[in-house]
């Protein structure tokens, strides 16, 4: 009898765990959400970039949309800056990257991002997070009226993307979903 009891308790542990394995795994309908929220949380992204970085943008303007940008990222991300003057590439945390944009010496920048698309799927990982990457294309042009200083490069670069499972309460009730998050920003290349 003791067998019957084990055996039914292995089976019913057994069941139990691949029940709640399925329950974190992504429907296809969900990563379409999922995919769809992270690379408008990019897109986001590319446009708090062009806003900091303009010289017309008022500093007080600047710091709200800093702010919001912020929140796009997971905790200690990085943020890669190349140039075609040196071969290091240097990163920074988010917030400094920002201030650093920012305090550029030119007199105008404009900054875009192109082709953003996802280079890796979403995978599983041991903490049941999904990791994934998109790439980006970015186009700096930075112009020094005075000087006549121009700076032109394009940059491909691998934004690290975290999706996980989070709760909140609702009207007393706790509700899960699943929330996407930048991690770091890698410069893969730079070119003129």
């Amino acid at each position: 009898m003791k067998k019957y009891i084990s055996l039914f308790m292995l089976l019913f542990l057994a069941s139990a765990s691949i029940t709640l394995a399925q329950t974190d795994n992504i429907s296809p309908a969900r990563k379409q959400a999922i995919d769809s929220l992270a690379l408008e949380k990019v897109k986001d992204l590319s446009k708090y970039i062009s806003i900091i970085g303009s010289k017309e943008t008022q500093f007080s303007e600047a710091n709200r949309v800093m702010d919001r940008a912020e929140e796009l990222f997971a905790p200690d991300a990085e943020m890669g800056v190349s140039s075609l003057n040196r071969k290091e590439i240097a990163y920074y945390k988010v917030r400094n990257y920002f201030e650093r944009l920012m305090a550029l010496n030119y007199d105008r920048v404009n900054i875009t991002w192109y082709d953003i698309h996802y280079i890796s799927d979403l995978e599983r990982q041991p903490d049941g997070r999904y990791v994934g990457v998109i790439t980006v294309y970015q186009r700096f042009e930075g112009t020094s009226i005075e000087t006549g200083l121009n700076y032109r490069d394009t940059t491909k670069k691998d934004i690290t993307i975290y999706v996980e499972k989070k709760q909140t309460q609702i009207a007393g009730r706790t509700i899960e979903f699943w929330d996407v998050m930048l991690g770091d920003i890698r410069v893969t290349e730079t070119a003129a």
